[in-house]
């Protein structure tokens, strides 16, 4: 694969990504209110924690293949955001390996605070890169001369660049996990039954 049809690629699965998400974000907010979108919650909540993965995990792939097989340099912010989403790949992976060990949705709820956290902070980040792309003049001598955080290898229909897909896929995880989480409720139910077997 050439390096151009990546960038189309990349940049039409994180505006998939982050489109669809606020799709579940504006179901979640009017859920109480209509019985459809209520529906189209309670359908998301079990894929909520296998999309996460997948986000976070061609985030990762695709943020290598830039790198090592395009040789787009990173600069220090976008090894900040690596920083952010690899971990998110694997405790996305970890849990999903749980769930399908334990048969139980605890592992959602057990990973969703941890993953807030680094997607928020990594939302953060690849916010003020993507405003620094546009203002180069906001950049606060964070990056080294030899690889400029103002550098933009592509711009995609415009105005989709690295740090802004990376800014999709931390706001489509946030959407996902937390629009998405279980209640209290629905984790002690699914737990029951795998306590029973056990004793």
């Amino acid at each position: 694969m050439d390096a151009e049809t990546m960038q189309l690629l990349s940049a039409l699965l994180a505006l998939f990504a982050v489109g669809g998400t606020a799709v579940l974000l504006v179901a979640r907010a009017v859920a109480g209110r209509s019985a459809l979108a209520g529906s189209f919650v309670e359908g998301v909540r079990p894929l909520a924690l296998p999309l996460a993965f997948a986000v976070s995990g061609f985030a990762m792939f695709g943020s290598l293949w830039f790198s090592e097989s395009a040789n787009y340099n990173p600069c220090r912010l976008c090894w900040y955001q690596r920083t952010m989403m690899y971990p998110l790949a694997v405790v996305t992976l970890v849990a999903l390996v749980r769930r399908g060990l334990l048969r139980t949705s605890a592992s959602q709820r057990e990973v969703t605070p941890y993953a807030l956290v680094l997607a928020a902070i990594g939302a953060v980040i690849s916010g003020y890169h993507y405003i620094v792309e546009w203002y180069p003049t906001l950049e606060s001598n964070v990056c080294a001369i030899d690889v400029p955080c103002t550098t933009i290898w592509f711009r995609e229909f415009g105005f989709v660049t690295l740090p802004f897909m990376a800014l999709c896929g931390f706001v489509s995880i946030i959407i996902l996990l937390s629009t998405t989480y279980p209640r209290s409720s629905d984790t002690a139910m699914s737990d029951t039954p795998m306590e029973s077997e056990q004793s």
